[in-house]
């Protein structure tokens, strides 16, 4: 019979240890005496402020685990399973041991969730590893510490080494239908007939992708894949219904980053299947193998989290894998994957050196897709193609990058390619919303623009979105939709003039302001601010 053993004391003052990030969220609103504050953030601003110029910032305090509301847990009070006491997994690198931490993770799911505590050594998988079930973390000893290395390469185009996948389904029949449309900003939608849902309720507010849309973004030359299908662009959860006005009111718990139209079908559909209060802590992973193995696929992640809520990744580092022919790299191609979910934070990580830099969507060290309200934050990327980057299609929305490196993004034309181009952290397909590049470190570049007809017709790939405080010596490179933000840098190059990437619809040029006097803004974080002054409120 399998034994569940509590945290051991120094393993839970770890876990308390790292929550105690969560008291930094309040140090950003000191006011220097020698500092400046933005035009479009005076020390009285609230969410909805619009400068004399009409500029509003989002209030992106939202993103990450349960909205910034409460500290990542620190799992004191889960039982544990571990796998070398209880399951005599081989923790020398020896032997396989896939079905071994396969099993740990199913009888830890049937037992209705917990921890799959792995103790330091290494653990060689030549399979992949699956989490189907909410309430689940796998946890090490320490990043370098506790080792996950993954060997397989051969058919592993598109997938990912350790996934935990929620199975979300969306109800298009019974659709609540907009009967006005959505203001930008507001957390309120008019819907003809909300019978169907109440508070809790968690839903996607979309809209198809219909031809006046694409026009208004100038985008029928670019814009194809999703043309004509109705897409979730916020994720979302009920807070209040009121049947007694008319049209019937839903409050959400997020606010709208775009204009949901009516022109464009905008509705509210029930979700159900995320995988909630799940999470990968405190150890290192590898997938790199021989450099012609690793060239041969495509899109190989390390980890993902698809279908998610409520979740995290804390203190997992990339290292060198040491498999023949793997040289000094870390990864196949990507590192950690964040699709289709919402409220997630991905905390003090490391991705670095990925072997496949090539097109086709490869060395992406840290990836989200259609998401809502991602935070990634304290985290480093390094020898990637994309280091950071939004990817395929609409949907993303609310994401922060909060005090994160960026340095040394390459992009390889082929795996002969000794030098290669400049790689840069993007906005790279469709259309994001209203997301947040804080106080990062970015020794490369960033970049959001018209992409044409690159990745499948990537078009116009970003709106509203805010660089705060960049400092690093690299190149912002911003011809957003309508307007967006750049406020306080500190030696970087900016680029926002009208020329080869801006687009119809993209003007007027982008906002800029305190180019050169970062080191001097306050706040120094707009998200922690904007956390601070919402919890603020809720007192």
């Amino acid at each position: 019979m399998l034994h569940f053993f509590l945290l051991s004391r120094g393993f839970v003052n770890g876990f308390v240890a790292s929550g105690l990030v969560f008291t930094a969220f309040f140090v950003g609103a000191r006011t220097r005496a020698d500092g400046w504050r933005s035009a479009l953030y005076p020390s009285s601003w609230r969410p909805g402020f619009a400068s004399p110029g009409g500029h509003v910032l989002h209030d992106v305090s939202y993103a990450g685990y349960a909205r910034g509301e409460r500290r990542l847990p620190d799992l004191s009070d889960r039982l544990r399973l571990d796998v070398v006491g209880a399951l005599s997994a081989d923790n020398t690198g020896k032997t396989d041991t896939t079905i071994v931490l396969q099993t740990a993770i199913d009888t830890v799911s049937k037992e209705g969730g917990g921890i799959v505590f792995l103790p330091a050594g290494l653990y060689r998988c030549d399979g992949l590893l699956s989490v189907r079930a909410s309430g689940l973390v796998i946890a090490g000893a320490g990043a370098g510490k506790t080792r996950l290395l993954f060997t397989r390469a051969k058919g592993m185009t598109g997938k990912r080494h350790l996934s935990f996948r929620g199975s979300v389904r969306r109800q298009s029949k019974g659709e609540c239908l907009l009967a006005e449309d959505g203001r930008n900003h507001s957390s309120e939608v008019l819907v003809a007939d909300a019978g169907a849902l109440k508070p809790g309720d968690e839903v996607a507010v979309g809209w198809v992708i219909s031809a006046a849309f694409v026009e208004e973004h100038h985008m029928a030359k670019h814009w194809r894949v999703f043309n004509g299908k109705w897409q979730p662009f916020f994720r979302r959860t009920v807070v209040a219904v009121d049947r007694l006005r008319s049209p019937h009111a839903v409050r959400l718990d997020v606010p709208l980053r775009y204009p949901a139209k009516v022109r464009d079908r905008a509705s509210l559909r029930l979700e159900t299947g995320y995988l909630r209060e799940c999470g990968l802590q405190d150890l290192s992973v590898s997938n790199a193998v021989d450099w012609d193995a690793a060239w041969a696929g495509k899109r190989v992640h390390a980890v993902e989290m698809e279908g998610v809520k409520d979740c995290w990744v804390r203190n997992v580092h990339s290292f060198a894998s040491g498999l023949p022919g793997a040289g000094l790299f870390h990864l196949q191609s990507g590192g950690i994957y964040i699709g289709g979910s919402k409220r997630v934070t991905v905390a003090d990580c490391r991705m670095e050196k990925a072997q496949h830099r090539g097109g086709g969507g490869c060395g992406y060290l840290f990836e989200i897709s259609r998401c809502s309200e991602i935070l990634t934050r304290d985290c480093v990327a390094a020898e990637g193609r994309h280091n950071f980057i939004q990817n395929w299609g609409f949907g993303t929305s609310g994401c922060v990058w909060l005090r994160c490196t960026s340095r040394k993004g390459r992009s390889l034309v082929a795996k002969w390619d000794p030098i290669g181009l400049p790689g840069h952290c993007e906005y790279h397909h469709s259309l994001a919303m209203a997301c947040l590049v804080d106080q990062c470190r970015i020794e490369d570049g960033w970049y959001g623009g018209n992409r044409r007809n690159w990745s499948s017709g990537g078009g116009s790939t970003v709106t509203q979105s805010v660089y705060w405080n960049t400092s690093g010596g690299g190149v912002i490179r911003s011809w957003q939709v309508g307007m967006g933000y750049i406020v306080g840098t500190t030696r970087m190059r900016v680029l926002t003039g009208m020329g080869a990437d801006s687009a119809p619809g993209t003007g007027p040029e982008d906002y800029r302001e305190g180019v050169g006097k970062g080191a001097t803004l306050q706040p120094q974080s707009l998200y922690e601010d904007q956390l601070r002054r919402r919890l603020e409120r809720r007192e």
